[in-house]
């Protein structure tokens, strides 16, 4: 069973910037892999993906997070940079969709890393 391990969460004030980082582990095949978050009250929305040539961003974050992959490509970064109170949330890690890569159609999730951007 594949296992994808978030990590890189924490507090930070506006402006500031931080780093998830995600592993799958237990397998070496490289899918498209995608953020998510959940603030709470809301609705989980769609953050950024990558694929085996490209990358997606919502338009919210467009400009101010990168999506990568690691050397080992089961690794998968978000860097986040000026970050927005608005950016508070749980960030969730997501492999292999099972359709668009923007909705939360995916057959793997970690258990998601909270991020707090203070004003």
């Amino acid at each position: 069973q594949v296992q994808l391990e978030e990590s890189g969460g924490g507090s930070v004030q506006a402006g500031g910037s931080l780093r998830l980082s995600c592993v799958a582990r237990r397998t070496s095949i490289t899918y498209a892999m995608g953020w998510f978050r959940q603030a709470p009250g809301k609705e989980r929305e769609f953050v950024a993906a990558i694929t085996s040539n490209a990358t997606y961003y919502a338009d919210s974050v467009k400009g101010r997070f990168t999506i990568s992959r690691g050397i080992i490509r089961s690794t998968v970064y978000l860097q986040m940079n000026s970050l927005k109170p608005e950016d508070t949330a749980v960030y969730y890690c997501a492999r292999r969709p099972t359709g668009s890569l923007y909705e939360g159609d995916y057959y793997y999730w970690g258990q998601g890393t909270q991020v707090t951007v203070s004003s």
